[in-house]
């Protein structure tokens, strides 16, 4: 695919818009991949990391690799997830903790939206695609009223993070930042960005590195192969999704001591909240037909 200066500009920002995402515990990356058009191509982009093409690496033919890999895609979008998890991982973590509300309501209207127009995609609805779409939205559900669990902070265990947390990261529906937060390392991981610990940053991008190359295979199999029942089951992580980027919470402590937030209903900045949920939503509905004009 022949692409311009202005058409890799416009890759970067939209890997921005998903290192945004990643940051926020309950918005998955994978959400605004399929939002602003680039999923399938970031999945078999992704898959072709393979034996075939690490063989052209390790043997010198650079170009032939960089071409195989699909390379300068991959490196816009990684550079944008770059640039946006360094630079608002703080912003993003305050605006949590000074503005949740404000936040979640923004982000419920862009998962709200995302999550009708993907289902839009799916050609035919029956007993297969009903099912898919019923399993994704329990299993989102559940993994957002999940406890979570003290965990070790060795290596190893930061090692198995990385690959947990990166295969969720490119599922819509599914918060890879989400997980990490089950696995009681979500605020780990944000300091050792913040504070630049190479050892654990590294740790955890091996792991990460892993587990979406391996995971990207099952994806662009089922997408090529099932895609009606794997769109539908996308849907449900998505809609299951939305009991975690509900606006209004309050935090409850559980028998083990751990704080857990539980949605309410609306008690504050409901006007605010109602008006930046629409422009979540229009915002995907713009990025919607900007990529059908295309």
């Amino acid at each position: 695919m022949s692409r311009t200066i202005k058409d890799y500009v416009t890759l970067a920002l939209k890997g921005m818009a998903m290192g945004a995402a990643d940051v926020v515990p309950g918005v998955s990356g994978g959400t605004i991949a399929f939002i602003v058009g680039i999923y399938d191509e970031l999945i078999n982009s992704i898959k072709s990391i393979n034996a075939h093409s690490l063989k052209l690496l390790f043997t010198g033919k650079i170009p032939s690799f960089w071409k195989a890999i699909n390379g300068n895609f991959l490196f816009s979008i990684l550079l944008g997830i770059g640039i946006s998890v360094f630079s608002l991982a703080e912003l993003i973590t305050w605006l949590l903790v000074t503005h949740p509300i404000m936040v979640w309501a923004f982000f419920f209207g862009l998962v709200l939206a995302s999550t009708w127009f993907v289902s839009k995609d799916i050609k035919e609805w029956n007993v297969k695609t009903v099912a898919s779409f019923i399993v994704g939205a329990a299993v989102a559900y559940y993994i957002t009223v999940a406890t979570p669990t003290e965990t070790p902070s060795n290596l190893l265990f930061i090692f198995l993070c990385g690959v947990i947390a990166i295969c969720a990261m490119i599922l819509p529906g599914i918060s890879g930042s989400f997980i990490l937060v089950l696995l009681g390392k979500y605020f780990y991981i944000m300091d050792a960005v913040k504070g630049l610990k190479l050892e654990v940053l590294f740790v955890f991008a091996a792991g990460a590195l892993i587990g979406i190359t391996s995971f990207s295979r099952v994806l662009s199999f089922a997408l090529a192969r099932f895609r009606n029942s794997t769109l539908a089951l996308l849907t449900g992580f998505m809609l299951g999704s939305l009991n975690k980027v509900w606006p209004w919470k309050e935090k409850i402590m559980t028998s083990g001591g751990f704080e857990l937030e539980k949605n309410i209903l609306p008690n504050a900045y409901l006007a605010e909240a109602i008006v930046l949920a629409i422009i979540g939503f229009f915002l995907v509905y713009f990025l919607e037909k900007l990529s059908q004009k295309k």
